[in-house]
């Protein structure tokens, strides 16, 4: 990393600003970077990132999640009610039940990419 050429100074030089400031502008605004947030909190709960596991095969009823994760109905809901708001599930109503699948294909690919790159 380059150190600032200003001596005596803790600033950066003339070209580090512009840079800075190239760099600055291409970032998403405040209100994308909330939403990144929101959706990347949602992939720190184990729960969650198993539901999105279990998802990248196949539709499955919540039935079938309550099932394979063996936890009660409500906080099956309340982690499935989360991955739909945020946009990563969408739900289809089948008589009482209600099966889920994931918006894309492309999410579980990158769950799986993002925890390689943190193992």
């Amino acid at each position: 990393m380059k150190t600032c050429e200003i001596s005596g100074e803790c600033r950066p030089n003339e070209d580090q600003i512009k840079r800075l400031k190239e760099i600055m502008e291409s970032l998403p605004n405040d209100d994308q970077f909330e939403g990144y947030t929101g959706k990347l909190k949602a992939l720190s709960d184990s729960t969650r990132l198993k539901i999105l596991y279990l998802l990248s095969n196949d539709e499955l009823c919540v039935c079938e999640i309550i099932s394979a994760l063996d936890k009660p109905q409500s906080s099956i809901s309340h982690h499935l009610n989360i991955l739909k708001n945020l946009g990563f599930i969408k739900g289809r109503k089948d008589g009482i039940w209600i099966h889920y699948s994931l918006i894309s294909p492309k999410i579980a690919v990158l769950v799986k990419e993002l925890i390689k790159l943190l193992e």
